[in-house]
């Protein structure tokens, strides 16, 4: 019988690259190039030494075991908005086909370091499950002009984004990411960096009241008002809408709010039902 080792508590860094394997040979090639420049530059501005990063590489991404000691909450609030400025800089000017867009996750939990081929443990499954999410692949869609989506477990969200607040908590969305055929299903936040994500997911109403659809093949959520009553006034940082239907991530964009009730007066600035 094989004795195995103690696993380590690490944070858990996975990137992939949208849309890599529609590209021909010279544009991945140049893609994997610019990946690497680009998260070196990013390590370096955060001061990461990426020299000690333990990296299973991937054609279109890699996954990173980080050392003992790196600040979680470095990790989680500041490594995406790098990346998102760094690769907007890069994709200036390129067509739509060369530029470099990507979806990161970030878990924590213990693995394996000394595994036969690869890394093994649940918090790495997790990890690779969260970015190949189509919530995530959604996101990304969902705002062209962002170069970055990131998703984060509920237990990091938890921990560090609703804790300290160096990124708005109101601006991640929370999602349930699932892959049934991989039998995956797990709560995470995902957040573009410059959007604000408005959350989607609400409790149920009664019957007819409201009510969460199938997505539409986008991989985004929805949700249906129906019913009817008073008609709510814009607020002065926005507009009000009811009687239609959302879908998809932040689909109501930024000063915009709805009503569940149609109520103004449950809405708050921010577009959040009291």
């Amino acid at each position: 019988m094989v004795y195995v080792t103690d696993p380590d508590r690490r944070v858990l860094v996975a990137v992939d690259m949208e849309s890599y394997s529609g590209r021909d040979n010279v544009l991945q090639h140049r893609a994997q190039l610019a990946f690497q420049k680009v998260m070196t530059t990013a390590c370096g501005e955060l001061g990461f030494d990426r020299a000690d990063w333990l990296i299973q590489q991937g054609g279109d991404g890699e996954l990173a075991i980080l050392p003992p000691g790196t600040s979680e909450r470095a990790v989680v609030t500041r490594l995406t908005p790098v990346l998102d400025r760094l690769l907007r800089e890069h994709n200036r000017g390129l067509n739509h086909e060369a530029r470099i867009r990507l979806r990161v996750g970030v878990h924590e939990g213990p693995v394996h370091l000394d595994g036969a081929n690869g890394y093994p443990g649940e918090a790495v499954v997790t990890v690779c499950r969260l970015i190949d999410s189509p919530q995530l692949r959604s996101a990304l869609r969902q705002f062209p002009g962002a170069a970055v989506a990131l998703i984060v477990s509920d237990r990091l969200y938890c921990d560090i984004v609703r804790q300290y607040q160096d990124l708005r908590p109101e601006h991640f969305q929370q999602v349930t990411a699932r892959l049934p055929e991989k039998n995956f299903e797990a709560a995470a936040w995902i957040y573009v960096p410059g959007e604000c994500i408005p959350a989607a997911d609400m409790p149920p109403g009664p019957p007819g009241s409201i009510r969460d659809q199938p997505n539409d093949g986008s991989g985004g959520e929805s949700v249906e008002r129906q019913g009817r009553g008073p008609r709510p006034q814009p607020s002065a940082s926005g507009h009000v809408f009811r009687d239609i239907q959302s879908r998809g991530v932040g689909a109501f964009g930024n000063g915009n709010s709805i009503t569940v009730s149609g109520r103004p007066e449950d809405i708050d600035s921010w577009g959040s039902h009291r």
